[in-house]
């Protein structure tokens, strides 16, 4: 497996990041424009408006949000999954006298990915909708920025190779990667003992609900689970921080992006996430990324890279946090991450079963359907029903994709 970020002319070499000449200015085409992440980066964008222009947004279905941004950064295209929420963009854009063009459906969002007049791609689109377009700019040779991990998790293999031979360029954006991509040398090789590294090590705030017994996890409700303590992010992802799905996520991607076994990856409970993960060479030495939880931060770096640009993020004060604590997962308490590295061990298309089923659960959950702990009950018995098989191609995951939340689907009509 090729490595992520290398130029793929020079694996044979001493591998090297492309670039971007910092004189020119960096067409961004930014999917899930409307989210957090996409609002975020919109954010850097402006305070470096001589470096990129806003090229294409894209969107699911909030037309009011897609608007406003149409009006402020004036992108040549926007593009909304759903063709009613497109059609009334349109109509609105046009009374206001702009000439964006507004396009919709799947097919619009990989053309946008994959465009000639496009250099980087935000992928921040939440969920399975995210895999396509993100496999559509990995083959075109975009600069991908990747808050996407449901791309990795699902179809991993499939992603590196379309990097490698499109020769892109693969930045992550989760905090906890991009945290490891700065620690990590720049000169780059394919396994990670000849770099000298022994591990990696993933930190986790824990959630609102590190400290919960297994008998007050069964009745965290809704609004709970949605206060998270640190992080501002949409609802999805913040119960995949409470159920530590999240994390599980998270050690997957590393295995695609660092090349790194399952026993080459940790997981540590930082509640100040304050340390974003570190990596721990053969020398003894530990190297960590330190930082306000603030997304703006990876963002920037994903952009500039390999510059340090203003993100705007507030000054680290060491002294006002004082300390730093540390402790290691509950697998029991919170079941969600064994089933993530379950998957991984499994391999094949477990992880993307694994994501299907939590998709579902999640959704249950946020509609009042299960409860909190029903989400690995879900999880866990489509995965043991469910059967592995490789990954051989981008259709063959859209099927497993399908059965699997079929499956979830069953299960909570069957509980019903």
């Amino acid at each position: 497996m090729g490595l992520v970020f290398m130029d793929n002319m020079l694996l044979d070499t001493k591998p090297v990041l492309k670039t971007i000449p910092r004189e020119a200015v960096q067409n961004v085409a930014i999917l899930g424009a409307t989210g957090t992440i996409g609002i975020q980066t919109l954010n850097v964008i402006s305070q470096h408006s001589e470096r990129f222009k806003v090229f294409a947004l894209t969107a699911n279905n909030n037309v009011k949000g897609m608007f406003d941004l149409c009006q402020q950064y004036e992108p040549e295209f926007a593009v909304m999954l759903q063709a009613s929420a497109a059609a009334e963009l349109n109509i609105q854009l046009k009374t206001a006298g702009s000439s964006t063009v507004v396009l919709h459906g799947e097919q619009a969002l990989i053309e946008i990915a994959a465009h000639p007049q496009v250099d980087t791609v935000m992928a921040a689109i939440v969920g399975a909708a995210g895999l396509h377009p993100a496999m559509a700019a990995a083959r075109a040779g975009k600069r991908i920025l990747l808050a996407n991990k449901e791309t990795l998790v699902m179809a991993g293999n499939l992603f590196m190779q379309a990097v490698d031979v499109g020769g892109a360029t693969l930045l992550p954006i989760d905090s906890e990667h991009n945290a490891i991509f700065q620690v990590m040398p720049r000169q780059r090789s394919k396994v990670l003992s000849e770099m000298g590294i022994r591990r990696v090590l993933l930190t986790a705030s824990g959630g609102p609900f590190r400290n919960f017994s297994l008998e007050q996890l069964q009745t965290v409700s809704r609004a709970q689970a949605l206060n998270h303590p640190n992080w501002v992010m949409g609802p999805k992802i913040t119960i995949d921080s409470a159920t530590m799905m999240n994390k599980g996520l998270e050690v997957i991607e590393a295995h695609w992006l660092f090349n790194a076994s399952a026993k080459q990856i940790d997981v540590v409970i930082h509640p100040q996430s304050v340390i974003h993960s570190m990596v721990e060479y053969n020398d003894g030495s530990v190297l960590a990324q330190l930082g306000n939880p603030d997304m703006r931060t990876p963002i920037a770096y994903g952009l500039g890279f390999p510059d340090r640009l203003e993100s705007g993020v507030s000054s680290l004060d060491l002294l006002k946090i004082g300390h730093l604590d540390f402790s290691a997962p509950d697998m029991e308490r919170f079941p969600c991450l064994r089933l993530a590295y379950d998957a991984l061990n499994s391999g094949g298309t477990a992880p993307a079963i694994l994501n299907a089923a939590n998709e579902i659960a999640v959704e249950a959950f946020l509609a009042d359907q299960i409860g909190f702990m029903d989400i690995p009950a879900i999880i866990e018995s489509v995965l043991s029903a469910s059967k592995i098989e490789d990954v051989i191609s981008i259709e063959q995951i859209v099927v497993v994709d399908a059965d699997a939340r079929h499956a979830a689907k069953l299960w909570l009509k069957n509980r019903g």
